[in-house]
């Protein structure tokens, strides 16, 4: 197999763990107590699926 067939899907990765980085920062920041932060934590591990989610809903206005 050729050149071709190789992954080259490095820049997401890169850019996901910077956005995980970003969002756990900012929800930690903002959480009023110890398990607000652990909700924080897990939200940050899912930030993609709330970007779409507001994306899709400002299209849809």
């Amino acid at each position: 197999m050729g050149d071709w067939c190789k992954s080259k899907s490095q820049g997401g990765n890169a850019v996901y763990g910077l956005g995980l980085i970003g969002a756990a920062v900012y929800y930690i920041g903002h959480a009023a107590g110890f398990w607000m932060g652990v909700l924080g934590l897990l939200k940050a591990l899912v930030w993609p699926a709330f970007l779409v989610y507001d994306v899709l809903m400002f299209l849809a206005k």
